[in-house]
């Protein structure tokens, strides 16, 4: 029903385009002005505030960049982590979290699944990236690529793409 209304207010709004059209051609009418009917709207400009947080988080971004470089030069090739299964358990933990939650507001078609599903196929990118790449070779690297490829990154191509959607509709 939604997509039917939708779809014949857009056929009218093309019909009184067409009308415009014909009376601005039409005899007598040589120097009228027509005005459409329908504009389209400009986007709000967002408050100062949010201005200047989005300018704050651009200028952190771009002073992280010669810390990458650091990073890159100075950190030692390999590592000791003292709770390394909690790490692995806390990130996973957050994951399934977020899949509960995404599933849950989806499934009540609570437009907040959204902000849920961004966060959830983030921390499943970040599981596939530190899976993969702290993995011993050999076995232990191709379960790890077996997971991302499987299971890690198709979940977080699915939370992505229903993020994407719920935000491209309209309130």
């Amino acid at each position: 029903m939604k997509g039917r209304a939708g779809g014949e207010r857009g056929k009218t709004m093309r019909q009184l385009a067409l009308c415009d059209e014909e009376v601005a051609g039409a005899e007598g009418f040589d120097g009228a002005e027509v005005i459409p009917l329908h504009e389209e709207a400009e986007e709000p400009r967002p408050a100062r505030g949010m201005r200047r947080a989005g300018w704050l988080l651009v200028a952190c971004g771009l002073a992280l960049l010669p810390w990458l470089l650091v990073l890159a030069t100075g950190l030692p090739a390999t590592a000791t982590a003292t709770h390394w299964p909690l790490a692995w358990v806390g990130l996973d933990a957050l994951e399934a979290l977020g899949l509960i939650a995404t599933g849950l507001l989806a499934a009540r078609g609570d437009r907040r699944h959204a902000l849920a599903a961004a966060a959830t196929a983030t921390l499943l990118v970040v599981d596939a990236w530190f899976d993969t790449t702290t993995a011993a070779p050999g076995g232990d690297f191709a379960t790890a690529v077996a997971m991302a490829l499987g299971a890690e990154l198709p979940l977080a191509a699915l939370c992505g793409r229903l993020a994407l959607r719920a935000l491209s509709r309209p309130a």
